[in-house]
């Protein structure tokens, strides 16, 4: 049962998690990136998101290990806060409350009790970098007021400053401008590049800087793609530099190794760059990662690498530049055209990602399951070239059918358009292009939808157009004298009055067919496609339409752009109900009769939910988000949830989802992300001893069991229930682990199919007799009741046994026994 006010609106997913650079701890096996108010916690063997750090009320901008304990992470803020964290437990530490607002952080191993943050002054573009003195104190909160001034004028972006050779100097580059701070002397060196408007064609904005950890030397990155590795710069007219050239584009992060020898590079190219010994002809490349890389980061003991790309993931490389795991987000696109959906089979999100795919997102575990090629071209990263489009998206009878459409447009009167049908192969566990159909209508496509009725004999697609139609697709035969096949066709072509087409629809039995033009909403039959009738209340045309379900399956809602939401009857055929909302989404839930309805106000978004059968709402909550709802989707629970209150219950069976304009992904929830986290993934950072691998749940116990024998002399003596195969543990992770990082199968196969069967030695609470039980617990009683406790079991036994007495063993046989139990024998199957 969940109480009525623990409900609330969380973050999901869709953070960034290339926000800001990636940090490595000591012994590189986690990495730490930020994620919106979160901090987020991975294995770099497993991918897994072994803690989420929560507490910040705001965007996190900055995370660094602490110099004096690497167990421990700094983290700051917008909410003006630095927190210290213990990662391995996920526990809050302590609060320095800085008084403004944090946009970047940096610590020094010889900053004592010291840390460095970028704040914003009083006009909005001036930064400056301060130390901030942390005061020692037992409270959790502590205020932190002491600032003392380092650098002005400098870029906000955490990739513009630098501290070089052991924390002798720190340096800031902005626009044109290099500006070197000495600690020591407490004198700042500026240099200055000539701009674009003295010089033809010249781009030497500076990007990005990184600072060798052991010589003065300083490299830069700049808007035209060289690096400039800057030397004698304690004095403004004997400094000198030299020049790296390989980037076409600008250079968006630096970063030099542990020891220095080596000078790593990545921009829009996709491809990281290794300088080595900061020569131009030592270079080495590995190209091909994805996306273009925003940050690079190097690990304290320097085994690993870790770059963050711009559509939402991390790569951990090792040193030998091979990638090892792939951390994927939530891909965030420019535009999400083809809405929210759920696959039906996996119950993954579905949308937008990479240019050209749908992503296939796991809400539960957070991450990208895989990518459908669509478009299947060629990606060409060129912002003046006019891409191919993947507009529309649509499932279809329970998952076997994928609809998209995608368009090209150069110019007004040239329409490129192309609509792609998918079927899902089981054999191969993906879908696979059925039919094309080039050109299905003469203007841009408004909306697709199936016929997901369970009746439903023969699929059916509709789509709807600016050009005034609506097409009805069946599938037919396609077969020849070669194979058997089965292709789409269209069936018939509708229209109203040569309005356009905006919206469609099928009732839950598919028996009508809802289609909007413009102003008007049109009822057709779908076996006959006859007309049947019209609703038109001149509110303005109609944005979203949908059908009610169970038993409100009788009504018709439409949403206009005018702000006005009507709910007409079907058997009465007139307007049941109207009122004033300006909906932006309207998704119904296809396990109840509820419909959520987010609004757009000039306060934020609010979120209705209601049933067509009453214009009361049974759920309003204000201000769900501060910028607007783009889209929304119901996801059925695989478990109901218990919400007692008549105004949570519309969250019983499904939850609702929504995207903002930031393309952030909330919610509605009662557990934080970190009670999310499955047992599996806290158990990979609380084990020490073994690689933290999903294997280690098989291979770690049974050696900890071999080594405290004290512990198995315990459990041999308790009762055992042998648990359901589905809920152990190392059943499942196993049979998720790929091949590649498993043992052989000779040594893996005996401890798997241990872990299935029930132990000789364990037998079931009526095969013990009472007297071997009660003798387990003559060590914890004293003599008298010992010899109580003897009489009862002998008694029992003659009840239960009748005229069949067993002999009873005394304390010390059993004990011999008990020895002679553990005794090996296995290598009698040798001789």
């Amino acid at each position: 049962m969940v109480e009525e006010e623990s409900l609330r609106v969380v973050r999901c997913g869709g953070s960034e998690l290339n926000f800001r650079r990636a940090v490595f701890s000591a012994d590189s096996k986690y990495v730490f990136c930020v994620s919106g108010d979160f901090i987020k916690v991975y294995s770099t063997a497993t991918e897994e998101c072994v803690h989420i750090l929560q507490g910040h009320r705001n965007l996190v901008t900055g995370i660094q290990l602490n110099p004096k304990n690497h167990l421990q992470l700094y983290s700051c803020s917008f909410d003006s806060t630095i927190k210290l964290w213990d990662y391995t437990d996920g526990i809050l530490i302590k609060t320095f409350i800085v008084g403004c607002k944090l946009h970047a952080l940096f610590t020094l191993d010889c900053a004592e009790d010291s840390v460095f943050v970028i704040i914003n002054k009083e006009k909005p573009d001036v930064f400056q970098l301060v130390s901030v003195k942390l005061p020692k104190s037992s409270s959790q909160e502590i205020e932190a007021k002491e600032l003392s001034f380092v650098l002005d004028y400098i870029n906000q972006s955490p990739k513009c400053i630098a501290f070089g050779n052991e924390g002798e100097y720190v340096a800031a580059v902005r626009d044109f401008y290099l500006s070197v701070y000495f600690f020591k002397k407490k004198t700042t060196s500026r240099f200055t590049l000539s701009s674009s408007r003295n010089k033809k064609h010249a781009k030497n904005n500076f990007t990005c800087v990184a600072c060798h950890p052991k010589e003065d030397c300083i490299a830069t990155g700049h808007r035209d793609g060289k690096i400039r590795l800057w030397r004698n710069f304690d004095d403004e007219k004997k400094y000198t530099y030299t020049c790296l050239h390989w980037h076409h584009d600008l250079v968006m992060d630096l970063a030099f190794s542990v020891t220095g020898s080596s000078l790593l590079s990545g921009g829009r190219e996709s491809v990281l760059v290794e300088w080595r010994e900061a020569a131009e002809k030592n270079k080495e490349f590995l190209p091909r990662l994805g996306a273009t890389i925003e940050h690079i980061s190097v690990s304290p003991a320097g085994d690993l690498f870790c770059t963050s790309h711009s559509d939402n993931k991390m790569i951990i490389i090792h040193r030998n530049l091979e990638a090892s795991a792939v951390i994927q987000g939530l891909v965030k696109d420019r535009n999400i055209f083809t809405g929210l959906m759920i696959d039906p089979r996996t119950k993954a999100l579905v949308l937008n990602g990479k240019p050209g795919h749908l992503q296939f997102y796991s809400l539960q575990s957070d991450k990208q399951l895989y990518n459908l090629d669509i478009i299947q071209q060629e990606y060409i990263n060129d912002y003046g070239l006019i891409q191919i489009e993947l507009t529309k998206a649509a499932f279809g009878c329970y998952g076997n059918w994928l609809a998209t459409v995608e368009q090209r447009q150069e110019k007004e009167t040239e329409l490129e358009l192309q609509m792609k049908l998918w079927t899902y192969n089981k054999k191969t566990q993906g879908f696979v292009l059925n039919t094309k159909v080039n050109m299905p209508h003469e203007d841009h496509i408004t909306a697709l939808c199936f016929c997901n009725a369970e009746k439903s004999e023969n699929p059916t697609l509709v789509t709807t157009s600016k050009d005034g139609h609506f097409k009805v697709w069946i599938l037919t035969d396609d077969s020849d004298i070669y194979k058997k096949a089965v292709g789409w066709t269209c069936d018939f072509v509708g229209s109203y009055h040569k309005y356009q087409a905006t919206n469609c629809c099928f009732s839950e039995d598919g028996s009508l067919l809802a289609v909007s033009f413009e102003e008007i909403v049109t009822i057709w039959d779908s076996e006959t496609w006859e007309l049947k009738c019209t609703f038109c209340q001149r509110a303005g045309k109609i944005r979203h339409l949908c059908f009610g379900r169970l038993t409100c399956s009788k009504y018709l809602l439409g949403a206009t752009e005018n702000g006005i939401l009507c709910c007409w009857n079907l058997l009465s055929c007139a307007l049941e109900w109207s009122a004033k909302l300006n909906v932006r989404v309207m998704e119904p839930d296809p396990n109840s009769e509820n419909i959520a309805a987010v609004s757009q106000s000039s306060m934020g978004s609010d979120l209705f939910v209601f049933r067509p059968s009453e214009p009361r709402p049974l759920y309003i909550q204000k201000n769900i988000s501060r910028e607007e709802v783009q889209w929304g989707v119901f996801v059925p629970r695989d478990v109901p949830e218990s919400f007692t209150s008549e105004a949570y219950q519309w969250l019983n069976r499904s939850q609702f989802y929504f995207l903002t304009k930031s393309q952030s992904l909330l919610t509605f929830s009662t557990q934080s992300p970190e009670e999310k986290l499955t047992p599996t993934s806290k158990q990979l950072l609380a084990e020490e001893t073994l690689p933290t691998t999903p294997f280690y749940f098989i291979l770690g116990k049974h050696r900890q069991q071999q080594q405290d024998d004290k512990l198995n002399e315990a459990l041999e003596n308790e009762l055992i229930q042998l648990p359901l195969t589905e809920n152990i543990p190392a059943i499942s992770e196993l049979l998720h682990t790929p091949a590649h990082v498993l043992p052989s199968a000779s040594f893996l196969c005996s401890m798997f199919v241990n872990s299935l069967l029930l132990s000789k030695e364990t037998k079931s609470a009526e095969e013990i007799p009472d007297d071997v039980s009660m003798e387990e617990e003559k060590e914890s009683v004293d003599s008298d009741e010992e010899n109580n406790f003897t009489e009862e079991v002998q008694d029992t036994n003659n009840t239960d046994l009748g005229k069949d007495i067993i002999h009873q063993l005394s304390k010390s046989e059993e004990k011999e026994l008990r020895k002679f139990r553990k005794v090996d024998y296995s290598w009698m199957t040798a001789l």
